[in-house]
């Protein structure tokens, strides 16, 4: 019997993940716009964002919440972190008793701090529940490029499942039962991704990029660790993986609003420009005040709150990193400290 897949949010990257679903089981994708959907039913393509790519024929789409939802046997969150809550909250009047739910979504949420899988226990308690995350660039993985990543949940047999779901000739789904790890790395690395851009618009070289990369796993590591996630989950995939791909690339909107932070733009003037959501931005504010209640040194993470939150310049941001005191390379990591 088909297992039937139900994507909510049709970005880039849960336009992807339905591309990828839609190749191996039946699947629905929601979006809010029915132009969009409708584009989708009979032109295969995906407009707003992926506009050169053409999905799967037998890719469904609908405006139709209830519709979506009511006949899923796995149900994908791909709305960003501001409207998740609202989302799934409408999705619950419609899902299934015990229908796992997996996430999409990099960001905590702006006063409560929490994950995306927390919020998902909280609305709809008794689902399984786990997230998707890794080094994946839309484009590039439905262009069919080798890729892979990471489905976490806390039941391995239901994450091997899950994962052929997903699996393409040229993309890779590992499990891992870290969620509380994988979900935070796919957090945290945006933030460090604006540093990353800011360096480049700066004009910085490779040795400033790979110096924010390096300093800001051992960052994403620390709050990670503290928060209840493995060391060993901040150098995989979810960690690392996700961390590189997300600072190099010229798809990364995070780095992207970085690059335009570092010439002199202003956040705002970048955001209203943008027609996809850099969760770093907001997402840099809670992880600014997590980092401060539990006495964690966060430096870069700091100075990327201060520019986009509190009108600091770029320029300024670096200057005030390169006066910090440099310690031990690994002091709060080590034995997981």
């Amino acid at each position: 019997m088909d297992i039937r897949v139900a994507v909510i949010g049709a970005g880039s990257w849960g336009t992807t993940v339905a591309a990828l679903a839609a190749a191996n089981t039946p699947t629905i994708i929601w979006s809010r716009r029915a132009e969009l959907a409708a584009q989708i039913n009979d032109d295969h393509r995906n407009g707003d964002y992926l506009a050169d790519y053409e999905l799967p024929h037998a890719l469904e789409a609908t405006d139709d919440l209830e519709l979506a939802v009511r006949g899923c046997d796995v149900l994908v969150m791909g709305v960003p972190s501001a409207g998740f809550r609202g989302a799934l909250e409408e999705v619950a009047k419609h899902l299934r008793p015990w229908v796992p739910v997996i996430s999409l979504t990099k960001g905590l949420e702006v006063g409560t701090r929490k994950r995306m899988s927390e919020i998902v226990t909280e609305v709809v308690p008794g689902h399984p529940v786990g997230v998707l995350t890794g080094p994946n660039l839309a484009k590039e993985v439905l262009a069919g490029h080798a890729a892979a990543t990471v489905i976490a949940m806390d039941d391995h047999n239901v994450a091997v499942a899950l994962s052929n779901l997903f699996r393409a000739p040229l993309f890779r789904v590992y499990t891992n039962e870290d969620v509380v790890g994988c979900e935070l790395g796919g957090v945290l690395k945006n933030v460090v991704a604006i540093a990353a851009g800011m360096a480049d618009g700066l004009g910085a070289g490779d040795n400033t990029r790979a110096a924010v990369i390096t300093r800001g796993l051992s960052e994403i590591s620390r709050l990670g660790i503290a928060l209840g996630g493995e060391a060993l989950t901040f150098s995989g995939l979810a960690g690392m993986g996700d961390l590189i791909a997300t600072c190099i690339s010229t798809q990364s909107r995070n780095r992207h609003v970085g690059e335009r932070l570092g010439r002199g733009e202003t956040i705002e003037e970048i955001i209203a420009a943008m027609n996809m959501v850099a969760e770093g931005v907001k997402t840099s504010l809670v992880v600014w005040e997590l980092a401060h209640e539990l006495g964690i040194d966060m430096p870069i993470v700091e100075e990327v709150k201060a520019v986009c939150h509190d009108g600091r310049s770029a320029s300024e941001a670096y200057q005030g990193l390169l006066k910090r005191d440099s310690g031990h390379e690994q002091a709060g990591i080590r034995a997981g400290v």
